[in-house]
């Protein structure tokens, strides 16, 4: 087994992506991509608006994809994601696992503990790192990515299907200090997807998509043409 193959749990968001970049640059080799698409769309574990995207994604990374279906129930989910991870060891030889976590313990804990019952190694580049500089990080990287989501005071439904850039970014620092967001989403305020990075060979173009506007900070959009770009 390569000890430097790695497959990296993907979620479609700009925290995964940015993870498997980082270790893609320190030399690491990235085999597969491995995605939980959990039906409950109030996941503990797992990020669900534009999950469906991660087949556009992983044909644009030129990696294979391995998923599994979740029904997201608390806890039981781990059974699931242990599942599919067994499957990229059987079937890419990987070695360890790439996770973007930055600030969920939950989250990092848990992955943490399938790893090593598995006797892999979880990579988690960005853990503790200060989410503004990798808002900003992202940016100056070449990574474009829209919202697909929000869910806090401050918000609202403009800020979705559009890409991020160094202003909004800004603005979720001056929403920080007025309303105690955390500036990468970490406390669910928003979900993200990638459309380009240094990792695509080729942009995904979101063709159409429809916004559902639940209150007046609380909004999704559900995405209903993309395609990569010639």
């Amino acid at each position: 087994m390569n000890e430097r193959r790695l497959g990296v749990l993907f979620s479609s968001g700009k925290d995964s992506a940015y993870a498997a970049h980082l270790m893609r640059k320190e030399g690491y080799e990235l085999a597969c991509l491995i995605t939980v698409k959990s039906r409950n769309p109030y996941s503990y574990m797992f990020h669900t608006p534009g999950i469906d995207l991660v087949p556009l994604q992983a044909e644009s990374m030129n990696l294979p994809l391995l998923e599994v279906e979740s029904e997201g129930v608390k806890e039981a989910e781990l059974d699931d994601l242990e599942r599919v991870i067994e499957e990229a060891v059987e079937r890419h030889r990987i070695s360890g696992v790439v996770t973007g976590a930055i600030a969920s313990l939950y989250q990092e804990s848990r992955i943490e503990r399938v790893c090593s019952k598995l006797g892999l190694q979880a990579f988690s580049p960005l853990w503790q790192k200060d989410q503004e500089e990798v808002m900003r990080s992202l940016i100056r990287d070449g990574f474009v990515f829209i919202l697909t989501s929000v869910a806090a005071e401050g918000l609202d439904a403009s800020w979705l299907g559009r890409q991020i850039t160094e202003r909004d970014v800004e603005r979720l620092v001056e929403l920080r200090r007025s309303h105690g967001i955390n500036v990468a989403g970490e406390g669910g305020e928003f979900e993200s997807l990638v459309l380009n990075s240094p990792l695509f060979t080729r942009e995904i173009e979101i063709k159409r998509f429809e916004i559902e506007r639940i209150d007046e900070e609380t909004a999704r959009i559900t995405i209903l043409d993309a395609r990569l770009k010639r």
